[in-house]
């Protein structure tokens, strides 16, 4: 499975973190973990199943953009 880590520079706790969790596993990823202080998200997922863009926009929709 790819793995990619996203920057969110929105995000600064455990509760951004399980937000983004949930909203990312329910779009279609594998696995996903943050890390608040580097301000990185990283999600492990399949692209026959879900795009790139398709998880980025789940974080977009709960408030947390990803950087670019």
């Amino acid at each position: 499975m790819p793995e990619t880590v996203l920057d969110a520079p929105d995000i600064s706790c455990e509760h951004c973190i399980m937000t983004i969790e949930k909203a990312v596993i329910k779009a279609g990823a594998r696995f996903v973990s943050g890390d608040p202080d580097k301000k990185q998200v990283t999600v492990d997922y399949d692209p026959a199943a879900v795009s790139i863009e398709a998880i980025e926009r789940a974080m977009e929709e709960e408030g947390y953009p990803v950087g670019k």
